[in-house]
């Protein structure tokens, strides 16, 4: 396993690349050696990004049409008779339709499927608020026995895939749609319910996950270049396990704590951090920042992530307002 990490680490993109792109490339490579690797899929082969992979490896993906709970229960018994199977559909659906068979076929019953929850968050777009998913990270952490990541960039991405296919429990993972750039050529290491520094700073720490990272690390660069304002960023690419021991670390050095999710408010990564440092007794100055309790705004992702300051200047005005 580890002569694979190593050996797909030079895969990264030289130039940035859709999160999906890289999962896909990252599947069709593990395929060429372990028949094992098993495609299902709800109607969403092209958004997937799962073409190339069907054309390569026919006997190896199955489509199960616009049925998302079908989709979770045949690949809950692929996985039973141990098969690696990756269940990929849009995550507003897989996470919603589906979630009693996430609960009792695949995490209850112990079932290793690796849950692909694509065109994640805000993704959608223009279509609205029944297509984002902003409730997937906040009712997977209550079903015990499931791993909740959401990688950032294409290392991760790879990374994330890599162990998702060796894991002996469920994972779900999450992914948008739009070209990520590589967070750092330094950190270069990734494991499940370990966050990942991508920036040093001193004056406060921003933890973002997903596709909130990248902004997050503009405005730390913003905070730096025109505020003097050290700060650090986060790359919390598991949700569930939660790096604790990290958590510990920031919040024991004293200052301010700022999340940045692409998701509700109410359940997610801010409420996770929260709560362990609430009841560990830290009283860092602390916000959450993520979409509000309201149907969203309808445009563009990047649209809806300016609207709600989820952006490289929204960031950082949050954060000075917690660091003044």
């Amino acid at each position: 396993m580890q002569e694979i990490l190593d050996a797909t680490i030079e895969n990264i993109a030289v130039s940035q690349r859709a999160n999906l792109e890289v999962f896909s490339g990252t599947l069709q490579h593990l395929a060429q050696t372990d028949r094992d690797i098993i495609v299902v899929t709800s109607d969403s082969r092209g958004s997937g990004k799962l073409v190339p992979f069907g054309q390569k490896f026919p006997e190896q993906i199955i489509e199960v049409g616009i049925a998302e709970q079908n989709l979770v229960g045949v690949s809950a018994g692929l996985a039973s008779a141990g098969k690696k199977v990756f269940a990929v559909s849009p995550a507003c659906f897989l996470t919603a339709r589906a979630l009693e068979q996430i609960k009792n076929d695949v995490a209850y019953s112990n079932n290793p499927v690796k849950l692909i929850g694509i065109s994640a968050g805000v993704s959608y777009g223009a279509l609205g608020s029944t297509h984002h998913s902003l409730h997937d990270f906040a009712v997977l952490r209550t079903i015990n026995n499931i791993i909740v990541v959401a990688p950032a960039d294409n290392f991760e991405t790879e990374q994330a895939i890599l162990l998702a296919a060796e894991s002996n429990i469920p994972v779900y993972i999450r992914f948008g749609k739009k070209q990520m750039p590589l967070l750092s050529e330094d950190e270069k290491t990734f494991g499940f319910g370990k966050g990942r520094i991508v920036r040093e700073g001193s004056d406060i720490t921003i933890i973002g996950t997903g596709e909130t990272v990248a902004p997050a690390l503009l405005a730390a660069e913003k905070l730096e270049r025109e505020y003097n304002v050290s700060a650090a960023v986060v790359s919390m690419h598991t949700i569930k396990p939660l790096d604790y021991d990290l958590l510990q670390n920031i919040a024991a050095a004293g200052q301010p704590v700022l999340t940045v999710e692409e998701h509700s408010i109410y359940g997610g990564l801010g409420e996770a951090c929260a709560s362990f440092l609430i009841q560990h007794n830290f009283h860092n100055r602390f916000k959450i920042m993520g979409i509000p309790d309201e149907y969203t705004v309808t445009g563009s992702q990047t649209e809806i992530f300016n609207h709600y300051g989820i952006s490289e200047g929204g960031i950082a005005a949050a954060a000075l307002g917690l660091v003044r």
